[in-house]
């Protein structure tokens, strides 16, 4: 392993603790969804499931 990889990895896992006390301000300070809101979320995404095996199976 060379230094750029040693020191890439330092790097990222500075960036990573950096942003670890932010994302769990964010977590902690969201707003919970409610029944509805998880429906309106799942229909897209089923949605582009759906257009990606369409084009799976195109292919």
């Amino acid at each position: 392993m060379d230094w750029m990889k040693i020191g890439s990895a330092l790097l990222l896992v500075m960036f990573i603790v950096m942003l670890w006390p932010r994302a769990k301000e964010m977590l902690t300070n969201s707003p919970k969804a409610e029944k509805g809101q998880w429906q309106a979320a799942i229909l897209p995404v089923l949605g582009v499931i759906a257009f990606v095996i369409f084009l799976m199976m195109t292919i």
